[in-house]
């Protein structure tokens, strides 16, 4: 189990502190050396996207508005950031340079400006920002919001108007979110994130 979660958490380009004893990201070759068996096995757990209480709650989150999905997924990170961390470098396909450069790129724009970005993003608007963002990997997408995540929290990314509040029906998700599965909760993410933007002018996926 240690070494399916293990490589999960590579493939998926987060990490749990908690895995094998980790107690800090410098452990990411530790982990490496976990997950040298049951590869097959895992990927084909990993791939799969039929587990019935994620699409429920994919499809719940996708029924907010924007505006209200952004607040979500901010308390996502607020609620989990001490348990998950971005597994840099290491995943195979993760491309930390990639989600950097768009990050910095939506880091010199006007917080009304970012914003703008993000709702782009979950309305697959066509912009020159959102289809950089469609050229990304899964795992790389996933690192770009978790970098957003951590802008909005030293506010050069806009930060979240000062006590707001989540909906009854948000609150509810966010709750259902923690109560799932390590596993679970990556594929969330992953295929909440993976659909948005526009789709990239050619190229391959980075």
């Amino acid at each position: 189990m240690q070494s399916d979660l293990a490589d999960l958490c590579l493939e998926a380009s987060f990490l749990p502190l908690s895995v094998a004893g980790l107690t800090s990201i410098c452990s990411l070759a530790t982990v490496r050396g976990l997950v040298r068996t049951n590869k097959s096995e895992f990927n084909m757990t990993y791939t799969q996207t039929n587990d019935e209480t994620i699409n429920q709650a994919l499809k719940a989150i996708r029924g907010l508005d924007v505006d209200e999905q952004l607040a979500l997924f901010w308390f996502v990170y607020t609620e989990m950031g001490s348990s998950i961390t971005p597994a840099a470098p290491g995943a195979s396909t993760v491309s930390p340079d990639v989600a950097e450069g768009l990050f910095n790129q939506v880091k010199q724009l006007s917080h009304e400006e970012q914003l703008q970005v993000q709702r782009d993003l979950i309305n697959k608007a066509d912009t020159v920002f959102t289809r950089e963002y469609g050229s990304m990997s899964d795992t790389t997408k996933l690192l770009f919001w978790y970098r957003l995540a951590q802008g909005m929290e030293n506010s050069t990314i806009i930060p979240m108007p000062p006590g707001y509040k989540l909906s009854s029906q948000a609150e509810e998700l966010l709750n259902q979110v923690k109560g799932l599965e390590f596993e679970q909760q990556i594929t969330l993410f992953r295929d909440y994130v993976s659909p948005m933007g526009a789709e990239a002018k050619g190229g391959a996926e980075v």
